[in-house]
């Protein structure tokens, strides 16, 4: 409570500058805020400089009288300031530059607070070839000039090429794949989907962190090197295929997608919340943004609002003796969006509304502006002073009552309920289930679906979702790695079963992949062809002709050996079961040495037939 008022004194009075502990704003955006100004200032040929200052031990050392004072005055510090400094020349910078180290130094001195001179560094951007370094001085000590400064977790060099960012970020990511890759093997181990775990929840941000600020650079060739050799790991990995598989097999197999277009997608998206740049698919649509937690009201103001569960037929009959009930429901059907309510009194319905929403919309959408538009009826009923609000909306009721949405219907929703409570009007909202039988929320239901597929009006709310912009970027994403992987030289064999990427990422998401259906769709496993190649067998050749090399394709197609009849038992893989993309011209095919031995395996199988070669460990 004291956090929630202290927060509702000092929001209106903070620097727009300030981004620590403020809602709704991150190190990313101090992060990209820096690195935008500093790159217009290049652009304009200026010379900037930055200067990090530390405070040495703020917290342990900080003077707690003047920290009351500046509290009193609704002021705060932080332990870890970046000055940024433009100019024509460097001695237009050094004037600048060291008039406020001069007055940062006293601000310590009154505050009993000292700059830690070795964490003090400053560092010089700029694109002329010839420039002089500005000197700069803080309490008579020179500050030393760097190549590169690391603030908040990003390390910014002197050209901003980001390259020693990207290496120290790969690094880390390396080594924790090291010590996942010793408890992680083809047969044993940790299970896939716990390895895909720690990629997502730990890899991935490690790597995307700020990306907003630094993304431009994985546009060059070294630094998808260096992601590559992280990601290709994991792949392996997740989809437990030999070391020597190529990326895109194990990226295409793994469902994963390449980290250089995953860190351009995590800027796009970033850009387009903050209103930086929109994608191209949006054209003039406005982007559905949350309401600035600075306009929350009072913590004494909010009002306590709540709601019901409907779950039997006694507790619905007590609502009926409400003056007044609205039911509500959003429809989504063939790309189109309705919402609509359903007011009745007593057993009638008195009123119907229908609302449009443009085809973007979510159902998530149109059920929060149904659930607006009845507190607003609410609000203006001047007879009923019991009404009751019903939806089959969970996550739209929650999003109501809870005082820490900050989404622009919710937020107005609330608003309408605090009139309804001033004006003496007991509003309660309900939750009954879908498709109950109940009369009201099957009209609502009806008409909702009516609103979506027969309303032609303009749309009654038009705000583009962030889902909407999160899913044409993954298509462009998509569209990008589709391109990569169809025109690249490596993944032939997997091509052959997943020759699209954009078809294989939906079925490789629902399959269940092994090591022997791995060693299958690469053609790296315990075939002639493949073990020949490492010097685990003396030629390639297959069984069934010498001068054939034992490759999966031959043994797809051509093979007369390895068929079901020839083998005389079951398979135990059929190709037809394998989720491929077209069918095979092979209907049955089985590999003991993949999927183990099958009963029945002929007692006539060679020392160099597939049945019987024992395939090295990957690992």
């Amino acid at each position: 409570m004291l956090v929630a008022r202290l927060r509702y004194h000092l929001l209106p009075r903070t620097s727009e500058r300030q981004y620590g502990f403020v809602p709704q704003k991150s190190t990313e955006d101090s992060l990209y805020t820096l690195i935008n100004y500093i790159r217009k200032k290049l652009d304009k040929k200026k010379i900037v400089t930055l200067v990090s200052l530390d405070i040495e031990g703020a917290f342990d050392s900080a003077w707690w009288p003047a920290i009351r004072v500046r509290l009193a005055e609704e002021q705060a510090f932080a332990d870890d300031v970046v000055m940024v400094f433009e100019g024509e020349t460097a001695l237009e910078i050094e004037n600048k530059a060291n008039a406020a180290l001069s007055h940062a130094l006293a601000w310590g001195v009154e505050n009993k607070l000292k700059f830690a001179p070795l964490k003090t560094c400053a560092m010089v951007i700029t694109r002329r070839l010839v420039y002089d370094e500005p000197r700069l001085s803080m309490g008579g000590v020179g500050i030393a000039m760097s190549r590169d400064v690391k603030i908040l977790g990003l390390t910014i060099d002197d050209k901003l090429t980001f390259n020693k960012h990207v290496a120290s970020i790969c690094s880390k990511a390396l080594n924790r794949y090291k010590m996942l890759a010793r408890t992680a093997r083809v047969g044993w181990g940790l299970h896939p989907e716990i390895i895909r775990l720690i990629y997502t929840a730990a890899i991935e941000p490690t790597i995307m962190y700020a990306a907003s600020a630094w993304a431009p650079a994985v546009k060059k060739l070294g630094v998808i090197k260096q992601l590559k050799a992280v990601q290709r790991g994991f792949a392996q990995k997740l989809c437990k295929a030999y070391r020597t598989v190529s990326l895109n097999s194990a990226l295409l197999l793994s469902g994963l997608l390449p980290l250089d277009l995953r860190v351009r997608e995590m800027a796009s998206l970033y850009e387009t919340k903050k209103g930086a740049r929109a994608p191209v698919a949006l054209e003039d649509r406005e982007i559905e943004a949350m309401t600035p937690a600075v306009k929350a009201p009072h913590p004494a103001e909010r009002e306590e609002i709540t709601f019901e569960r409907i779950c039997g037929e006694e507790q619905y009959q007590d609502c009926e003796k409400l003056q007044m009930r609205i039911y509500t429901d959003g429809s989504r059907i063939d790309g189109k969006v309705g919402a609509a309510l359903s007011i009745w009194k007593d057993a009638s319905e008195t009123k119907a509304i229908k609302l449009a929403l443009s085809s973007y919309c979510t159902v998530y959408q149109a059920e929060l502006l149904a659930l607006n538009r009845a507190t607003k009826e609410a609000e203006r009923a001047t007879a009923a002073t019991q009404i009751g609000i019903f939806s089959d909306s969970m996550a739209a009721l929650q999003a109501t009552v809870n005082p820490n949405s900050r989404h622009p219907l919710a937020v107005e929703s609330r608003e309408m309920i605090k009139r309804c409570k001033d004006q003496n009007k007991n509003l309660s909202l309900f939750w009954i289930k879908a498709h109950a039988g109940l009369p009201g929320n099957e009209r609502a239901d009806e008409l909702a679906k009516a609103a979506a597929l027969k309303l032609k009006k303009s749309p009654d709310y038009s705000m583009c979702p962030i889902s909407f912009v999160k899913r044409n970027l993954r298509i462009q994403t998509m569209s990008e790695w589709n391109q990569r992987y169809v025109t690249g030289e490596t993944a032939s064999v997997t091509k052959t079963f997943f020759p699209d990427a954009l078809a294989a990422y939906r079925v490789v998401k629902k399959m269940k992949v092994e090591a022997e259906t791995t060693q299958l769709m690469t053609g790296h496993g315990g075939f002639s062809s493949y073990l020949y190649q490492y010097k685990c067998k003396d030629n390639p050749s297959c069984t069934c002709d010498p001068e054939v090399e034992e490759t999966v394709l031959h043994l797809r197609g051509k093979c007369v050996t390895h068929t079901t009849e020839a083998l005389g038992w079951a398979p135990v893989v059929m190709w037809d079961s394998l989720p491929m993309v077209y069918p095979l011209k092979t209907p049955l095919f089985a590999v003991s040495t993949l999927y183990g031995e099958a009963p029945g395996t002929p007692k006539h199988a060679s020392a160099t037939s597939p049945a019987a070669i024992r395939t090295p460990d990957p690992a």
